[in-house]
């Protein structure tokens, strides 16, 4: 099944990108927890699983615009991870794999949004 290969890939991305704590001279110790910009981590994952890639990318625009801020790279990894990720990506990630535009605007109807932190 697809979801699950794409799943697996964006496990093992989100693993990959955090394992190594970095240092910044001009900024000090990098967090752990949101090291990487999203724009690389969307491209990594590009790489790694297109149709991922372009759900999670419907999944971010329609939460900004429905919930007035961006999520962080930690959010979204937090989203694609979390007990078999979120339900909402993992069906905007297939709709949009599929064209199922009805399909596309169902789960985005069902964005929840946040304070902020934690998903």
């Amino acid at each position: 099944m697809v979801i699950i290969a794409v799943l697996a890939a964006l496990i093992a991305l989100g693993t990959v990108t955090t394992s190594h704590a970095q240092t910044s001279p001009a900024r000090g110790p990098v967090s752990a927890a949101n090291d990487m910009p999203l724009s690389d981590y969307l491209g990594l994952l590009q790489q790694l699983a297109p149709a991922a890639a372009e759900g999670a990318k419907v999944y971010l625009a329609a939460y900004r615009l429905q919930c007035g801020r961006r999520l962080t790279t930690a959010e979204l990894r937090q989203a694609v991870s979390r007990e078999g990720g979120d339900p909402v990506l993992m069906g905007l990630i297939r709709a949009t794999q599929e064209q199922d535009t009805s399909q596309r605007a169902q789960f985005i109807r069902q964005i929840r949004c946040t304070a902020g932190g934690t998903r």
